[in-house]
């Protein structure tokens, strides 16, 4: 009955949530404002409510709760996940916030984004460490190996880094909430291998699902809400959360493949156009590359989901053993 309840109840909660909440923010003129560096097709967008976020972040908190007062047997590893998760969509929230209420496009600046990130990724490490006894040991495809220092050497600039690759993933409508979802279905199907459909791992990321489900009605092509950084941070924390809650820190470069990609492309455009003032790709991150090349909105959507779903997949074969 849980299984079904968590998931339908985030769904409509979510649902419920948009539907007050879109022409709450048109009445009030709290819409996206398009920057100029974008795609000009995209000015057409320019107005539309942002910060949706928050409307599956509020069913994930609730039953967050729901399950710590239900549920003694709760691992209480989930907790650092929920507060990692939480702590970049509260990041996402300000800067979307600034944006909003004192009108400065940019939000945060890079750096005060920054602090704030290796921050929360500095106390999830630490605790999970010093207070839950995470050693280094991780797991390498059946085989154990110490990283010693490295692995929080490694571990801190790639969570925040990846977290804000999810953040550059959201540029077109219904794209960073399939990625995630299906991100999320991955780690639904780890936690039933690793334990059962009824424990409180399962049931959260069950919640999680639903909400992204319930988020997506509004959000898929056209969109009539977007997430904002409260959405997009938020999905990267809870993502790479779940990484480190299973101790299988491996899947990341294949379950977070299209945010790494997107990441990359930046990175790639940047230096590129530094040594030859010429750009590498028509425009970064490369969703929008395919966006001038004439693909869809849609198109790039389903290709983005399709590439995440395989690279789930080809890492469920290379751990099938060790997984099952």
């Amino acid at each position: 009955m849980e299984v079904v309840l968590y998931p339908a109840l985030a769904l409509i909660i979510t649902a419920v949530l948009n539907k007050v909440m879109i022409p709450a923010l048109r009445k009030v003129k709290l819409g996206q404002k398009i920057l100029e560096i974008g795609p000009n097709w995209h000015k057409c967008k320019e107005g539309t409510p942002t910060m949706g976020g928050a409307t599956f972040m509020i069913p994930f908190a609730i039953a967050m709760l729901v399950l710590a007062l239900t549920k003694p047997e709760i691992d209480k590893r989930l907790y650092l996940v929920f507060g990692l998760a939480m702590i970049s969509g509260l990041t996402g929230f300000i800067d979307d916030y600034v944006k909003l209420f004192k009108k400065r496009n940019e939000g945060l600046t890079p750096l005060q984004k920054l602090v704030l990130q290796f921050a929360a990724a500095g106390a999830f490490l630490a605790i999970d460490a010093l207070v839950f006894g995470r050693g280094t040991v991780i797991e390498l495809f059946g085989n154990s190996v110490d990283a010693g220092v490295w692995y929080y050497i490694v571990s801190l600039p790639l969570i925040v880094y990846l977290i804000n690759c999810s953040n550059l993933t959201d540029g077109i409508d219904g794209l960073e909430i399939s990625v995630s979802g299906v991100m999320i279905a991955f780690w639904i199907m780890i936690a039933i291998a690793l334990g059962a459909v009824d424990t409180p791992d399962t049931l959260l990321l069950l919640a999680a699902f639903g909400g992204a489900v319930g988020f997506f009605i509004f959000n898929h092509h056209p969109a009539k809400i977007f997430m904002g950084d409260t959405g997009s941070l938020f999905l990267g924390g809870l993502v790479v959360g779940f990484a480190y809650f299973y101790k299988f820190e491996i899947a990341l470069p294949f379950v977070c493949l299209i945010w790494i990609i997107e990441g990359v492309s930046v990175v790639l455009q940047v230096l590129y156009f530094k040594a030859t003032k010429k750009r590498l790709f028509k425009m970064a991150p490369i969703h929008h590359h395919f966006e001038k090349c004439g693909f869809s909105e849609n198109k790039i959507v389903i290709l983005a989901s399709l590439t995440t779903a395989v690279g789930c997949g080809v890492l469920t074969l290379l751990c099938i053993n060790t997984i099952f």
